[in-house]
């Protein structure tokens, strides 16, 4: 394949989750997990959940709900979920709470406008909302306060960073920090300036990894997402890279981070300028990033969002150390078969030979990346891995590239009783059918790539 930014090793992703503070864990809450969700793939039976609640290109009066398993391909749950009483709905950052419900943030006027409130709203299931309470940010002579982003840290503590504009420069921002001074998410501290970010940056996201506080604001002179850190939640920040640095060019804004099963972090940004919505990846603790993708189904539709990651019930199963035979679930006569290294999809019966039949059958053990995740092992004792994106079977050379290319991970299917297979080292990418061959491919977001990455694990062949 071609070379991709190493991903951490589960064991790596364990030792890590042993260093945080008690109540992170307890909590659920890993730095940059909004959620309940760790960086390792779901135990069987459970499945990893990403919601997203963006108001609308075409509206600002209302957010849709979508969901996702792999952060890639987000799912419609409910259009028009959510309508303020008065105002509008913008820029909508979402956190599950202790309590165990769903808060949004947001700004409450349209961009034309004046405003010195922010919005709250929650629910109890991501679909019914209840509005909760406009609050005026307490910021001197306050013209505009726009985009909050909600932030939990590893202590527990929740804080939200709004951006701010004073009347003598409307659109001038600072980012400000509030943090909740009770459980109900009712009452705020006196907003504090996050230092050495300073004026005219806005929507800025935190998360934070270690004792490391890695913020990522919007230069609003020169349109570029930038980066800086910090060892304290205020500050003083130093900004470590300007310009164009990720190769995610200009006029981009809204970014928020969260961080995927394989333990690499996704950022998911606004390309205003252009119309798209775009995510990017990154293995080196933020050094890197893979080029910019648009995200398929939303892009165009979706604004200014903050994801929520969970861990939960009735996510997919597939048994370990047992051998099975993979059926398309749109093509019931057709099965996974080895020829000549390289996985097809034929058609398998009764009447096909003994050693057909063996060709179609693999036994499925943990992946040689990540144990939470699946390598494919053909009668020869060769792994299925994917080599320049086509499906083939090789020896392990115990490489770690090997390995990963190696390794996917269990999502669910279209069809009842179906699975599909994330690629680990290429998230969002499938193995999937097109003319009978099988590929590791990126989803598109439609029913068709969906259903032809959809396979029924079925009694062995042979």
């Amino acid at each position: 394949m071609t070379p991709h930014p190493a991903a951490p090793s589960r064991r790596t992703l364990l030792r890590a989750l042993a260093a945080l503070p008690a109540s992170a864990v307890l909590l659920g809450e890993t730095p940059g997990l909004l959620g309940s969700a760790l960086a390792a793939a779901p135990p069987n039976g459970s499945a990893t959940r990403y919601t997203i609640v963006p108001f609308l290109n075409s509206n600002d009066g209302t957010v849709n709900v979508y969901q996702s398993d792999d952060a890639t391909d987000f799912r419609l749950l409910r259009a028009s979920a959510y309508t303020p009483p008065a105002g509008r709905i913008r820029d909508a950052s979402v956190i599950r709470h202790t309590d165990g419900y769903y808060y949004v943030t947001y700004t409450t006027r349209t961009w034309q406008d004046t405003t010195t409130t922010i919005g709250f709203a929650r629910s109890s299931d991501r679909v019914n909302w209840t509005f909760l309470y406009d609050y005026t940010v307490p910021v001197p002579n306050l013209s505009r306060a726009w985009a909050p982003e909600w932030f939990v840290d590893s202590d527990g503590s929740v804080s939200v960073i709004v951006s701010c504009s004073t009347t003598n420069d409307q659109w001038i921002f600072t980012p400000y920090l509030m943090r909740a001074t009770n459980s109900a998410l009712t009452a705020w501290s006196s907003p504090v300036p996050l230092s050495g970010i300073g004026a005219n940056h806005i929507d800025t996201f935190i998360v934070k990894i270690g004792s490391t506080y890695h913020a990522f604001p919007k230069n609003e002179t020169t349109k570029y997402i930038e980066y800086a850190t910090a060892t304290n939640l205020t500050g003083p920040y130093t900004i470590r890279r300007t310009g164009d640095w990720a190769g995610w060019g200009s006029y981009r804004e809204g970014p928020a981070l969260v961080q995927l099963d394989n333990g690499g972090w996704r950022m998911f940004f606004d390309g205003y300028g252009d119309g798209n919505y775009y995510y990017s990846d990154s293995y080196d603790t933020f050094a890197t990033w893979s080029a910019p993708a648009a995200l398929p189904g939303i892009s165009g539709t979706a604004r200014h969002f903050t994801v929520v990651k969970e861990t939960v019930t009735g996510g997919p199963s597939l048994a370990r150390g047992i051998t099975r035979s993979f059926r398309s679930a749109n093509y019931s006569t057709r099965y996974w078969q080895q020829q000549s290294s390289l996985l097809n999809l034929p058609v398998v019966s009764g009447s096909s030979t003994t050693a057909e039949k063996q060709a179609a059958t693999f036994t499925v053990v943990a992946g040689l990346a990540d144990g939470s995740g699946y390598s494919f092992r053909d009668a020869a004792g060769r792994y299925l891995r994917h080599w320049d994106f086509r499906a083939r079977f090789d020896a392990n050379d115990g490489t770690s590239t090997f390995a990963k290319d190696a390794t996917f991970f269990l999502r669910a299917g279209t069809a009842s009783g179906s699975v599909r297979f994330e690629s680990y080292n290429y998230p969002g990418h499938y193995l999937r059918h097109y003319s009978y061959q099988l590929r590791v491919e990126r989803s598109n977001g439609t029913d068709l790539f969906r259903q032809d990455s959809s396979f029924v694990p079925v009694t062995a062949w042979a």
